[in-house]
């Protein structure tokens, strides 16, 4: 493996930061973390000091000017991937950032020109993990004509929760930070678009059913201005029908799960148990386990992949700006479709 230096300066330290891209860019020789911006000095300095960064920048936009950086890793919330990349684009560092691309479309857009102009640079999304391990699998499956003519698509992704009124305000709770992003939403979709050609328009309901909730810091009331349960239908391309709930008060609802229905055959996702894949032919009595061959059992390799890129021994496919702009226009035509009653084209 190339092991020239590659240094990366981290704007938004947060859990998923810490948890997966601290510890997966360590484990890549030639790969050095030299500086972190945090929502404050104090927190970035505390950053620094647990993951022995070298230096605490005061804000990102000092981080992202600032020489002997190779790359940004952003691991805000929404609201700030959009300008951040921008200024690191325009400062000629190449961007890894956190899921949830962009607040809306038109952000999304301007990230993908902007990364198209300076083709030199690598831009990856952190992609949809749930459904790694059985991505390669279903593809193939779907391709070989398993499930014959895709008739419908059925996603539920609820985890098994009520409503917790008493729960303190959450950053997913607020557009200001979220933007149209509706929980994981489209980070979900996003694993659907591995498999199919996606979906071409939708009508939309959802619900907030706690309009206040308290600040975890101050204690200071806050809106809840996003919903806590999404109702979607729409129509494929290749003529499907399409159906997702997304919840977060639907108490001891089964595992998050897909289901693919075709004229030959029914294919299962199941986020249990590290991911589990069944189907069924026309004329079988029930699902059976479908084997995933070793082979094809996908795995978190994101900072893997985002250094091999930049060092020119790949290519990133998990996940371009590309492909964050079509799960993008789809969270955004269901915002726009659950604010007006109306169906709404999805306009890539």
């Amino acid at each position: 493996m190339n092991t020239a230096p590659i240094r990366i300066g981290i704007v938004g330290a947060g859990a998923n930061t810490r948890d997966r891209h601290i510890p997966g860019f360590r484990a890549i020789p030639g790969v050095e973390l030299v500086a972190v911006a945090n929502r404050s000095r104090a927190s970035g300095e505390r950053a620094a000091a647990q993951f022995d960064i070298p230096r605490a920048y005061d804000t990102w936009q000092e981080l992202v000017q600032a020489d002997g950086i190779d790359a940004i890793m952003i691991g805000t919330w929404p609201y700030l991937h959009c300008p951040v990349t921008l200024a690191a684009l325009a400062a000629g560092k190449h961007v890894l950032t956190e899921a949830r691309m962009a607040m809306n479309l038109a952000e999304a857009r301007l990230m993908l020109a902007a990364a198209r102009a300076n083709p030199r640079l690598i831009t990856q999304i952190v992609p949809a993990p749930f459904t790694f391990g059985a991505d390669a699998t279903i593809q193939r499956l779907v391709l070989e004509g398993y499930v014959g003519e895709l008739l419908a698509v059925d996603m539920r992704v609820s985890p098994p929760n009520f409503l917790n009124r008493d729960a303190p305000a959450h950053w997913r709770n607020d557009k200001a930070l979220s933007g149209v992003n509706m929980m994981a939403m489209g980070i979900w979709y996003e694993s659907l678009l591995r498999w199919t050609g996606g979906v071409t328009n939708v009508l939309a309901r959802t619900r907030t059913y706690v309009p206040v909730r308290r600040d975890a810091e101050t204690g200071a009331p806050r809106a809840t201005t996003a919903p806590e349960h999404v109702e979607v239908i729409g129509d494929m391309a290749g003529g499907a029908v399409f159906h997702l709930q997304i919840s977060a008060v639907t108490g001891l609802t089964s595992p998050p799960e897909f289901w693919l229905y075709g004229s030959e055959g029914t294919l299962r996702y199941e986020q249990t148990g590290g991911g589990r894949l069944s189907g069924g032919k026309r004329g079988a009595k029930a699902l059976e386990p479908v084997e995933i061959p070793a082979e094809e059992r996908g795995h978190w390799r994101v900072e893997e992949e985002f250094i091999r890129a930049i060092r020119g021994e790949e290519q990133v496919t998990r996940t371009s700006f590309a492909d964050g702009v079509r799960y993008m226009a789809f969270t955004e035509a269901v915002a726009q479709s659950a604010a007006t009653g109306q169906a709404v084209p999805i306009l890539v």
